[in-house]
């Protein structure tokens, strides 16, 4: 049907989204802004800055864009989605006021206690003196956030009074995060285990995603920094649907109605982050797109048409019967460049991409890379998402890991655990 897609973004993330919008039967051209080399292959990559909402508009009037899919949720915070809303642009990704539950630890923090979602207790600060005297007030292990956007490295789990004194210094003195550290929350530490869920939103339905799970920290055994994300799975096997049910009931369905009758309708994507810990499910955190590296394995799974799934979100026409799914699991193994979430090297010459998607159930989304003659290069951070499929998890898992060690770049990191966590 010769449709036009543009989706904004750079990482992982906006591969798969590409990837699958690309596979629809009505989608003719998928355009990427500013993509990366993996994108290329899909689609045609546009150099405009995801936060450039002017240019952003320019483009897609001139290619006569059908729909434009946010990945990156700093298009969201810099108002693209209104922009091109005001524009009558046909736009999946949320409004700049609905993003807040995102872009606002605290405001997000302030709604769910408003709307009775359940979350760990809770003090927002802008004063490092105020938030120092109460830490000292509370035994650990403490849990401190930026309040603004961190590329999912804002967050410290302190497990001692001194590491979370040092956290609070270094965001909201030392500025680690610049802006986004100018208020802190600090909340209670909730045990049990991490989930991640997905509900895509038209303002008024919702319609769940099987609950996947992220592996945060830079190495094994959930040890070292937070990272943006370093694999994933989907789905979980000890997550029940009863569990996915009530987390429609008690954090979905009131987020999207109490955003609404805010005047701030959520159409895109809404993640809670969940910690589950026997029958008891609190929201860690929201996000206000996909997860990354999560979109990763979704995109290996669903089984329709995206675009008209996306599409029908972007024009309130909603149905819970659009989405569906192939039977098993996916996988997925990011690989990382040296001195990541620290720092990270760049321009290391990636091989064995090919052979690796050579493997069947193998598709590699690009994260950090770009082209330097016939190479794919690291580009810096999250450099490839290996994903795999398989009938079991554990088929699934192995697969991923055999395609994973065809790949060498100097310096590469990986956990070799993603998916093997004990199981609840």
């Amino acid at each position: 049907m010769n449709k036009k897609v543009l989706v904004i973004g750079s990482g992982g993330r906006e591969h798969a989204l590409a990837w699958k919008l690309k596979d629809s039967p009505q989608v003719d051209k998928v355009y990427i802004a500013p993509g990366n080399a993996g994108t290329a292959i899909v689609g045609e990559n546009v150099d405009i800055n995801f936060t450039d909402g002017q240019k952003l508009l320019q483009f897609a009037k001139l290619k006569e864009i059908d729909l434009t899919v946010i990945g990156q949720e700093a298009a969201s915070e810099a108002g693209v989605a209104d922009l091109f809303r005001k524009n009558n642009l046909l736009i999946f990704g949320t409004s700049k006021e609905a993003t807040r539950v995102e872009s606002s630890k605290a405001f997000s923090k302030d709604f769910m206690k408003s709307e009775s979602i359940p979350t760990a207790e809770y003090r927002n600060f802008d004063n490092p003196q105020e938030a120092l005297d109460y830490i000292r007030s509370k035994i650990p292990p403490i849990v401190i956030k930026a309040d603004g956007l961190a590329a999912g490295k804002g967050v410290v789990v302190a497990q001692s009074l001194t590491e979370a004194e040092e956290a609070i210094k270094s965001i909201m003195v030392q500025k680690t995060f610049g802006d986004a550290g100018n208020r802190i929350v600090v909340e209670d530490f909730l045990a049990g285990q991490e989930v991640s869920t997905h509900a895509l939103s038209d303002g008024n339905t919702a319609v769940m995603f099987p609950a996947s799970q992220d592996h945060k920290q830079i190495f094994d055994g959930d040890k070292g920094p937070n990272t943006g994300g370093m694999g994933a799975i989907t789905p979980v096997p000890w997550v029940s649907s009863e569990q996915i049910q009530e987390v429609y009931q008690k954090i979905v369905s009131p987020t999207i109605k109490g955003l609404k009758s805010r005047g701030s309708e959520f159409v895109g994507c809404l993640y809670p982050g969940l910690m589950i810990n026997g029958d008891e499910i609190n929201v860690i955190e929201f996000n206000s797109r996909f997860g990354d590296p999560e979109a990763e394995v979704y995109m290996r799974l669903v089984d329709c048409d995206l675009y008209q799934l996306l599409e029908n979100c972007a024009q309130g026409k909603l149905n819970k019967n659009d989405i569906s799914w192939i039977n098993g699991y996916a996988v997925s193994v990011v690989l990382a460049s040296a001195g990541y979430p620290e720092s990270s090297s760049k321009s290391d010459i990636i091989t064995g991409i090919e052979n690796a998607e050579k493997l069947s159930d193998i598709v590699i989304f690009h994260a950090g890379t770009k082209k330097e003659g016939n190479n794919f290069v690291t580009a810096g951070g999250r450099v490839l998402n290996v994903t795999a499929i398989g009938e079991t998890l554990n088929q699934a898992i192995d697969k991923a890991y055999e395609a994973v060690d065809l790949i060498k770049f100097d310096g590469m990191q990986y956990r070799t655990d993603i998916g093997r966590r004990p199981q609840t």
